[in-house]
């Protein structure tokens, strides 16, 4: 690669004055001081300086990059459900009990061991490594859409968009009860307003736990975090046992949809970390009753994605219809209809 310093950056550090020269993802200056402690750049007569503090001069540096060194999870033929793919990015609808990232305790059987197989060749680095960019992610036991870099270029270029919340995410939810701003409860809640359509908009601070780290929680001086929630459809004659929820994220903090839904007192069914139990009303059938007490998860699932193709700028979006485990307890709630509006 050619870095080309100009005049009036004659002097400067030569670390500095070629992070200032990049023009692409990913040569960041401290990746350029150790190309260049490692012999890769050359100066403008051709000569291979290895002093990152030396003082640079005008002209045309070449820098050798090495070939990304291989990816430290291993690559795993699991079988994935491609909905997208091209040379900078890849499109996954992510089954529940994967986890996407290798961690502790989970380091094989992930979305990233799955797509370092699939992709092989395809990634040409991100940073230093050949692995896949995971720009966003969603709970082990979450379904849905999710997108991966491929290249540092698309990497960067779709952090600047989920930055920028030009990304438009949208999910599927079964939730205990109803919301309703007519709810004296809910319409004193701080952060909590109504918007045009029914939307109920959630505007409140995430941290985590102050006794379960593994929980968050709304609290003062948390990161901010805002969710939508519309409702689709009420389920149960009287006070609603339960609904389907559409909820849109305008900022992607961890549990953010399972926390704000918790906190406004509309947990996710099947959420063991942030609902409770529930005692069902008379008149619910007893293998709706069984359902509702042995769905396994929580019932979340990314249905749509929206975004901007990060070589073309192209505006490319996906659907998930739910998965099967969310469609039969849906199928089983609308046995019991819909309270009157």
């Amino acid at each position: 690669m050619v870095l080309t310093v100009a005049p009036d950056q004659a002097g400067e550090r030569l670390d500095k004055a070629l992070a200032d020269a990049a023009t692409v993802p990913g040569l960041s200056r401290s990746r350029l001081a150790r190309l260049i402690a490692a012999g890769a750049v050359q100066d403008p007569d051709g000569r291979t300086v290895e002093d990152h503090r030396a003082k640079v001069k005008p002209g045309a540096w070449r820098v050798r990059l090495p070939p990304p060194a291989p990816a430290r999870p291993e690559a795993q033929a699991i079988a994935l459900d491609i909905v997208h793919e091209d040379a900078a990015i890849v499109v996954v609808n992510k089954p529940a009990g994967m986890v996407v990232h290798p961690a502790p305790g989970a380091e094989r059987g992930t979305l990233v061991n799955a797509l370092l197989h699939h992709c092989g060749a395809g990634l040409t680095g991100i940073g230093e490594e050949a692995r896949p960019g995971i720009v966003h992610r969603i709970d082990k036991d979450t379904t849905g859409l999710l997108v991966v870099a491929k290249t540092q270029a698309a990497h960067a270029a779709l952090a600047g968009q989920f930055a920028a919340r030009t990304i438009e995410r949208r999910y599927l939810a079964l939730l205990w009860g109803a919301p309703d701003m007519a709810d004296p409860r809910l319409a004193g809640l701080p952060g909590i307003s109504a918007e045009a359509g029914g939307v109920l908009r959630i505007d409140a601070p995430l941290a985590r736990h102050r006794t379960d780290r593994k929980r968050m929680a709304v609290a003062a001086g948390g990161r901010r975090a805002v969710t939508r929630v519309r409702v689709l459809e009420r389920f149960g004659t009287g006070r609603p046992l339960a609904c389907l929820a559409e909820c849109r994220l305008e900022t992607g903090r961890t549990h953010q949809i399972r926390a704000h839904l918790a906190h406004v007192g509309f947990p996710l069914i099947g959420d063991r970390t942030y609902g409770r139990a529930r005692s069902l009303p008379e008149g619910v059938p007893e293998d709706l009753r069984a359902h509702l007490r042995r769905f396994p998860r929580q019932a979340l699932h990314a249905a749509s994605l929206g975004l901007s193709h990060p070589g073309t700028g192209e505006w490319l979006s996906w659907e998930s219809p739910p998965p099967d485990d969310i469609d039969a307890l849906l199928r089983d709630l609308r046995r019991i209809g819909s309270p009157a509006r």
